[in-house]
Protein backbone atom coordinates (compact mmCIF):
# COMPACT_ATOMS: atom_id res chain seq x y z
CA UNK A 1 0.00 0.00 0.00
CA UNK A 2 2.72 2.31 0.48
CA UNK A 3 4.24 1.26 -2.37
CA UNK A 4 0.89 2.71 -4.44
CA UNK A 5 0.53 6.20 -3.02
CA UNK A 6 4.20 6.39 -3.43
CA UNK A 7 3.80 5.35 -6.98
CA UNK A 8 0.59 7.52 -7.34
CA UNK A 9 2.64 10.72 -5.89
CA UNK A 10 5.15 10.10 -8.81
CA UNK A 11 2.45 9.94 -11.01
CA UNK A 12 0.94 13.59 -10.27
CA UNK A 13 3.98 14.96 -10.29
CA UNK A 14 4.83 14.00 -13.89
CA UNK A 15 1.23 15.35 -15.12
CA UNK A 16 1.92 18.39 -12.98
CA UNK A 17 5.23 19.00 -15.22
CA UNK A 18 3.44 18.00 -18.30
CA UNK A 19 0.46 20.60 -17.09
CA UNK A 20 2.97 23.37 -17.52
CA UNK A 21 3.06 22.39 -21.55
CA UNK A 22 -0.09 20.78 -22.76
CA UNK A 23 -3.48 21.40 -22.33
CA UNK A 24 -5.02 19.40 -18.83
CA UNK A 25 -7.09 17.15 -21.52
CA UNK A 26 -4.14 16.64 -23.35
CA UNK A 27 -2.62 15.33 -20.34
CA UNK A 28 -5.44 13.66 -18.97
CA UNK A 29 -5.21 11.60 -22.18
CA UNK A 30 -1.78 10.74 -21.96
CA UNK A 31 -1.98 9.71 -18.34
CA UNK A 32 -4.40 6.94 -19.87
CA UNK A 33 -2.65 6.22 -22.99
CA UNK A 34 0.88 5.98 -21.31
CA UNK A 35 -0.33 3.49 -18.33
CA UNK A 36 -2.86 1.45 -20.57
CA UNK A 37 0.46 -0.89 -22.37
CA UNK A 38 1.73 -1.57 -19.08
CA UNK A 39 -1.79 -2.23 -17.15
CA UNK A 40 -2.36 -4.79 -20.17
CA UNK A 41 0.88 -7.21 -19.80
CA UNK A 42 -0.19 -7.38 -16.40
CA UNK A 43 -3.35 -8.28 -17.12
CA UNK A 44 -2.78 -10.90 -19.75
CA UNK A 45 0.03 -12.20 -17.34
CA UNK A 46 -2.53 -12.80 -14.70
CA UNK A 47 -6.42 -12.93 -15.66
CA UNK A 48 -6.11 -13.19 -19.40
CA UNK A 49 -8.55 -11.01 -21.40
CA UNK A 50 -11.81 -12.94 -21.39
CA UNK A 51 -12.73 -11.23 -17.98
CA UNK A 52 -12.21 -7.79 -20.15
CA UNK A 53 -15.57 -8.76 -22.29
CA UNK A 54 -18.26 -9.78 -19.22
CA UNK A 55 -18.85 -6.07 -18.23
CA UNK A 56 -21.70 -3.83 -17.48
CA UNK A 57 -21.24 -1.40 -20.58
CA UNK A 58 -23.24 1.62 -18.99
CA UNK A 59 -21.56 1.72 -15.59
CA UNK A 60 -18.20 1.66 -17.28
CA UNK A 61 -18.92 4.33 -19.68
CA UNK A 62 -20.48 6.97 -16.73
CA UNK A 63 -17.08 5.77 -15.21
CA UNK A 64 -15.53 6.67 -18.15
CA UNK A 65 -16.46 10.19 -18.70
CA UNK A 66 -16.17 10.89 -14.53
CA UNK A 67 -12.80 9.79 -15.25
CA UNK A 68 -12.09 12.44 -17.92
CA UNK A 69 -13.36 15.00 -16.61
CA UNK A 70 -11.74 14.10 -13.38
CA UNK A 71 -8.67 13.73 -14.89
CA UNK A 72 -8.69 16.68 -16.59
CA UNK A 73 -9.74 18.85 -13.90
CA UNK A 74 -6.87 17.27 -11.28
CA UNK A 75 -4.04 18.06 -14.54
CA UNK A 76 -6.12 21.79 -14.98
CA UNK A 77 -5.27 22.49 -11.54
CA UNK A 78 -2.03 21.46 -10.67
CA UNK A 79 -0.55 23.73 -13.56
CA UNK A 80 -0.61 25.74 -10.95
CA UNK A 81 -1.27 24.84 -7.43
CA UNK A 82 1.19 23.39 -5.67
CA UNK A 83 1.12 19.30 -5.14
CA UNK A 84 0.49 19.69 -1.73
CA UNK A 85 -2.38 22.19 -2.20
CA UNK A 86 -3.78 19.79 -4.36
CA UNK A 87 -3.61 16.56 -2.28
CA UNK A 88 -5.37 18.57 0.66
CA UNK A 89 -8.11 19.39 -1.05
CA UNK A 90 -8.26 16.31 -3.05
CA UNK A 91 -8.54 14.12 0.38
CA UNK A 92 -12.03 15.43 0.81
CA UNK A 93 -13.01 12.43 -1.24
CA UNK A 94 -12.97 9.66 1.32
CA UNK A 95 -16.08 12.37 3.19
CA UNK A 96 -18.20 12.75 -0.20
CA UNK A 97 -17.81 8.81 -0.53
CA UNK A 98 -19.35 8.33 2.78
CA UNK A 99 -22.04 11.30 2.51
CA UNK A 100 -23.08 9.88 -1.08
CA UNK A 101 -22.89 6.37 0.09
CA UNK A 102 -26.38 7.05 1.97
CA UNK A 103 -28.76 8.07 -0.83
CA UNK A 104 -27.02 6.15 -3.51
CA UNK A 105 -26.21 3.08 -2.02
CA UNK A 106 -28.85 3.05 0.64
CA UNK A 107 -26.10 2.94 3.79
CA UNK A 108 -27.00 4.22 7.17
CA UNK A 109 -24.31 7.17 8.59
CA UNK A 110 -24.52 7.73 11.89
CA UNK A 111 -24.41 11.30 13.55
CA UNK A 112 -20.71 10.98 14.84
CA UNK A 113 -19.45 10.61 11.25
CA UNK A 114 -21.35 13.30 9.76
CA UNK A 115 -20.15 15.32 12.40
CA UNK A 116 -16.70 14.15 10.86
CA UNK A 117 -17.89 15.45 7.51
CA UNK A 118 -19.12 18.67 8.65
CA UNK A 119 -15.52 19.41 10.24
CA UNK A 120 -13.75 17.79 7.11
CA UNK A 121 -15.64 21.00 5.29
CA UNK A 122 -14.91 23.23 7.29
CA UNK A 123 -10.53 22.29 6.64
CA UNK A 124 -11.72 22.21 2.86
CA UNK A 125 -13.05 26.16 3.35
CA UNK A 126 -9.75 26.77 5.61
CA UNK A 127 -7.83 25.69 2.14
CA UNK A 128 -10.23 27.63 0.08
CA UNK A 129 -9.61 30.33 1.30
CA UNK A 130 -10.33 34.31 -0.26
CA UNK A 131 -6.44 35.08 -0.58
CA UNK A 132 -3.80 32.75 -2.25
CA UNK A 133 -4.93 30.36 -3.71
CA UNK A 134 -8.28 30.84 -2.53
CA UNK A 135 -12.12 30.37 -2.93
CA UNK A 136 -12.19 32.41 -6.32
CA UNK A 137 -8.94 30.12 -7.83
CA UNK A 138 -10.59 28.35 -10.48
CA UNK A 139 -7.45 25.65 -9.69
CA UNK A 140 -8.53 25.34 -6.24
CA UNK A 141 -12.54 24.55 -7.16
CA UNK A 142 -10.99 21.82 -9.93
CA UNK A 143 -9.52 19.97 -7.86
CA UNK A 144 -12.96 20.05 -5.45
CA UNK A 145 -14.78 18.52 -8.80
CA UNK A 146 -11.97 16.25 -9.03
CA UNK A 147 -12.42 15.18 -5.82
CA UNK A 148 -15.97 15.01 -6.38
CA UNK A 149 -16.14 12.94 -9.43
CA UNK A 150 -13.82 10.84 -7.80
CA UNK A 151 -16.27 9.70 -4.94
CA UNK A 152 -19.11 9.69 -7.60
CA UNK A 153 -16.21 6.96 -9.51
CA UNK A 154 -15.80 5.21 -6.12
CA UNK A 155 -19.50 4.52 -5.09
CA UNK A 156 -19.61 3.19 -8.82
CA UNK A 157 -16.88 0.55 -8.33
CA UNK A 158 -18.72 -0.58 -5.44
CA UNK A 159 -22.00 -1.51 -7.87
CA UNK A 160 -19.94 -2.95 -10.41
CA UNK A 161 -17.73 -5.36 -8.11
CA UNK A 162 -20.45 -7.04 -7.41
CA UNK A 163 -20.38 -8.03 -11.02
CA UNK A 164 -17.32 -7.40 -13.03
CA UNK A 165 -13.57 -8.15 -12.14
CA UNK A 166 -11.21 -5.41 -11.18
CA UNK A 167 -9.24 -6.12 -14.38
CA UNK A 168 -11.93 -4.89 -16.24
CA UNK A 169 -12.44 -1.82 -14.35
CA UNK A 170 -8.83 -0.95 -14.67
CA UNK A 171 -8.40 -1.79 -17.97
CA UNK A 172 -11.66 0.14 -19.52
CA UNK A 173 -11.31 3.17 -17.52
CA UNK A 174 -7.79 3.98 -19.11
CA UNK A 175 -9.13 2.35 -22.37
CA UNK A 176 -11.78 5.19 -22.39
CA UNK A 177 -9.54 7.62 -20.71
CA UNK A 178 -7.36 7.43 -23.73
CA UNK A 179 -9.70 7.34 -26.44
CA UNK A 180 -12.52 10.15 -24.85
CA UNK A 181 -9.52 13.18 -23.58
CA UNK A 182 -7.82 12.41 -26.48
CA UNK A 183 -10.87 12.99 -28.85
CA UNK A 184 -11.66 16.17 -26.78
CA UNK A 185 -7.87 17.45 -26.60
CA UNK A 186 -7.18 16.64 -30.51
CA UNK A 187 -8.63 20.42 -31.70
CA UNK A 188 -6.04 21.65 -29.67
CA UNK A 189 -3.61 18.97 -29.45
CA UNK A 190 0.21 20.71 -28.93
CA UNK A 191 3.01 17.91 -30.51
CA UNK A 192 5.07 16.24 -27.97
CA UNK A 193 8.34 17.30 -27.60
CA UNK A 194 11.39 14.61 -27.01
CA UNK A 195 12.33 16.16 -23.77
CA UNK A 196 9.07 14.92 -22.46
CA UNK A 197 9.41 11.40 -23.91
CA UNK A 198 10.63 10.08 -20.59
CA UNK A 199 8.42 12.18 -18.26
CA UNK A 200 5.26 10.86 -20.12
CA UNK A 201 6.95 6.74 -19.94
CA UNK A 202 7.43 7.55 -15.90
CA UNK A 203 3.73 8.63 -15.64
CA UNK A 204 2.36 5.28 -17.04
CA UNK A 205 4.99 3.31 -15.68
CA UNK A 206 4.25 4.55 -12.16
CA UNK A 207 0.70 4.32 -12.75
CA UNK A 208 0.57 1.21 -13.57
CA UNK A 209 2.95 -0.10 -10.54
CA UNK A 210 0.58 2.16 -8.12
CA UNK A 211 -2.67 0.31 -9.69
CA UNK A 212 -0.41 -2.98 -9.38
CA UNK A 213 -0.02 -2.52 -5.99
CA UNK A 214 -3.20 -0.87 -4.86
CA UNK A 215 -5.12 -3.95 -6.17
CA UNK A 216 -2.62 -6.38 -4.24
CA UNK A 217 -2.60 -4.59 -1.44
CA UNK A 218 -6.16 -4.58 -0.99
CA UNK A 219 -6.46 -7.82 -2.04
CA UNK A 220 -4.85 -9.40 0.36
CA UNK A 221 -5.01 -7.02 3.50
CA UNK A 222 -8.03 -5.41 5.28
CA UNK A 223 -9.20 -2.39 3.82
CA UNK A 224 -10.09 -0.33 6.95
CA UNK A 225 -6.13 -1.37 7.70
CA UNK A 226 -4.95 -0.38 4.73
CA UNK A 227 -7.02 2.67 3.88
CA UNK A 228 -5.44 5.72 6.59
CA UNK A 229 -2.61 5.20 4.65
CA UNK A 230 -3.41 6.46 2.02
CA UNK A 231 -2.69 9.96 3.82
CA UNK A 232 1.06 9.49 3.78
CA UNK A 233 0.88 10.66 -0.18
CA UNK A 234 1.11 14.01 1.70
CA UNK A 235 4.00 13.71 2.74
CA UNK A 236 5.41 12.30 -1.01
CA UNK A 237 3.73 15.50 -2.09
CA UNK A 238 5.33 17.87 0.24
CA UNK A 239 8.94 16.22 -0.26
CA UNK A 240 8.32 16.66 -4.13
CA UNK A 241 6.93 20.74 -4.23
CA UNK A 242 10.36 21.18 -2.37
CA UNK A 243 13.12 19.10 -4.56
CA UNK A 244 11.43 20.18 -7.73
CA UNK A 245 9.61 23.33 -7.71
CA UNK A 246 10.73 24.44 -4.08
CA UNK A 247 7.28 25.09 -2.61
CA UNK A 248 7.03 24.58 1.06
CA UNK A 249 3.67 24.52 2.29
CA UNK A 250 1.94 27.58 4.10
CA UNK A 251 0.87 27.35 7.83
CA UNK A 252 -3.11 28.02 5.84
CA UNK A 253 -2.55 24.58 4.30
CA UNK A 254 -0.97 22.37 7.21
CA UNK A 255 -4.17 23.56 9.32
CA UNK A 256 -6.59 22.77 6.22
CA UNK A 257 -5.13 19.46 5.36
CA UNK A 258 -4.45 19.07 9.17
CA UNK A 259 -8.50 19.26 9.92
CA UNK A 260 -9.34 16.85 6.59
CA UNK A 261 -6.92 13.87 7.52
CA UNK A 262 -8.09 14.27 10.85
CA UNK A 263 -11.78 13.67 9.78
CA UNK A 264 -10.76 10.97 7.45
CA UNK A 265 -8.82 9.33 9.92
CA UNK A 266 -12.03 9.52 12.49
CA UNK A 267 -13.97 8.14 9.35
CA UNK A 268 -12.03 5.13 8.97
CA UNK A 269 -12.01 4.44 12.51
CA UNK A 270 -15.58 4.64 12.57
CA UNK A 271 -15.81 2.09 9.39
CA UNK A 272 -13.03 -0.13 10.85
CA UNK A 273 -15.76 -0.72 14.05
CA UNK A 274 -18.86 -1.08 11.69
CA UNK A 275 -17.40 -3.17 9.57
CA UNK A 276 -15.72 -5.52 12.73
CA UNK A 277 -19.37 -5.16 14.21
CA UNK A 278 -20.53 -6.51 10.54
CA UNK A 279 -17.90 -9.16 10.62
CA UNK A 280 -18.76 -10.77 13.67
CA UNK A 281 -22.75 -10.66 13.45
CA UNK A 282 -22.45 -12.25 9.94
CA UNK A 283 -18.61 -13.70 10.34
CA UNK A 284 -18.31 -12.79 6.42
CA UNK A 285 -15.63 -10.84 4.71
CA UNK A 286 -15.10 -7.20 4.90
CA UNK A 287 -16.28 -6.36 1.12
CA UNK A 288 -14.56 -6.03 -2.41
CA UNK A 289 -11.42 -4.25 -2.77
CA UNK A 290 -11.33 -0.61 -3.85
CA UNK A 291 -9.67 0.70 -6.29
CA UNK A 292 -8.11 4.08 -6.21
CA UNK A 293 -7.66 5.72 -9.39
Amino acid sequence: MLLAVATFAFMDAGMKALAGTYPAMQVAALRGAASLPFILVWVMATSGLRPLLRVRWPLHLLRGAIGIGMTASFAFALRTLPLTTGYSIYFVAPLLITALSVPVLGEKVGPRRWTAIAIGMVGMLVLLRPSGEGMFSWAALAVLLAATGYAVSAITVRVLARTDSNASMIVWLLVMLSIGAGALAWPNWVPLRAEHAWIIVGTGLAGAIGQYAITAAFRSGSASLLAPLEYTGLVWVVLLDVTIWGVLPDAITWLGAGIIVASGLYMLRRERERVRAEDTHNDGPEGPPRIMR
